[in-house]
């Protein structure tokens, strides 16, 4: 018969624990950091094996909800978001160019002089 490994009891992680992981995640919190807050502290891969997916999707669920934020300003005619929009989603930007014809001629004049 089996013997009965001794030690603590198997890690469940709870409700409020998964969702705290998320938030945490999202915000760019380092998963060292998340690991010391969760209980009295969980080793790296008893993170990584129990919130696999709260690890893995939080950041795109908050970067979601920013982009409809900012989507939605930008139809609600904010100026900012539609020029941020279609600087990095449509790719457009603000160029200037500078023509000059003929010869340039420069002088440098002293300006410390007294």
């Amino acid at each position: 018969m089996p013997r009965k490994k001794a030690g603590q009891p198997a890690f469940k992680p709870t409700d409020d624990e998964r969702k705290l992981v998320e938030q945490m995640t999202a915000c760019g919190i380092p998963q060292e950091s998340q690991c010391l807050v969760i209980r009295d502290g969980i080793d790296d891969k008893t993170l990584r094996k129990h919130f696999r997916r709260e690890l893995d999707t939080a950041a795109t669920k908050a970067n979601t909800k920013v982009a409809g934020t900012l989507f939605n300003k930008a139809m609600g005619g904010d100026t900012a978001a539609m020029i941020w929009w279609s600087k990095t989603r449509m790719k457009w930007s603000e160029k200037q160019e500078v023509e000059h014809t003929g010869d340039a001629v420069w002088t440098i004049k002293n300006v410390y002089e007294k």
